[in-house]
């Protein structure tokens, strides 16, 4: 089994490394723990179930919880897949548990990217991303525009902007990210996993520093 961790702020580009890996760049089988526990809840597995109750609540849903989750997915999937967690964990909690759930099936974690992004451009990506209403597809006022402006280049459908895509409340998800991740990255840095990149480069290049990275960890 093998590992690789995808850690940085919103906006950092996660989800497209993340797609770029399970797609053409080696079969990474993805796991997002948001998506995963939404999609939990909307099959009311006992775990979703469970998680939907402190949601309804206004609550975190308890580290444990989340970790079973991950523990479901593990042992439903091929033992000797590579596995790519987004985003998870954020803590350290979350991380002692992960640590504990891998060795458990004799895995440990291969390398944690850190996608290092400066606090302008993080606003100037998120502020700019506009979603389809219809099938979900992300675009960008400057980056990714669509062929027509605000309709979906994918479906025809409406284009909008997240409400919580506005520069207070996203600078309030960096301070809540900055104080949960900082003594994280420290852990994963002093343990010799981490691999801090610049996210503001081309996604062609950053792609590329990434595979040299799991290319010399196959050839080691």
């Amino acid at each position: 089994m093998k590992v690789v961790i995808l850690l940085g702020p919103p906006g950092s580009g996660k989800g497209t490394v993340a797609e770029r890996l399970r797609g053409d760049k080696g079969g990474y089988v993805h796991f997002a723990t948001g998506d995963m526990l939404r999609e939990e809840v909307s099959n009311s597995t006992a775990v979703g179930q469970e998680a939907e109750g402190f949601m309804k609540r206004g609550e975190l849903v308890p580290d444990e919880v989340i970790i079973r989750i991950v523990e479901t997915r593990l042992e439903a999937g091929d033992p000797t897949a590579a596995y790519l967690f987004d985003g998870f964990p954020r803590t350290l909690v979350q991380a002692d548990l992960l640590d504990e759930s891998l060795a458990g099936r004799g895995a440990k974690i291969d390398y944690v990217f850190f996608l290092a992004t400066p606090r302008d451009v993080i606003l100037q990506r998120l502020t700019g991303r506009r979603v389809c209403k219809a099938c979900g597809a992300s675009f960008h006022v400057t980056n990714i525009p669509p062929a027509v402006e605000g309709v979906c280049d994918a479906c025809g459908g409406e284009l909008y902007q997240r409400k919580d895509d506005n520069e207070e409340t996203i600078a309030n998800r960096l301070e809540v990210y900055n104080r949960q991740t900082e003594s994280l990255i420290s852990r994963y840095e002093e343990k010799g996993l981490l691999v801090s990149l610049d996210s503001d480069q081309g996604v062609a290049s950053l792609m590329a520093e990434i595979d040299a990275k799991l290319q010399s960890g196959v050839d080691a």
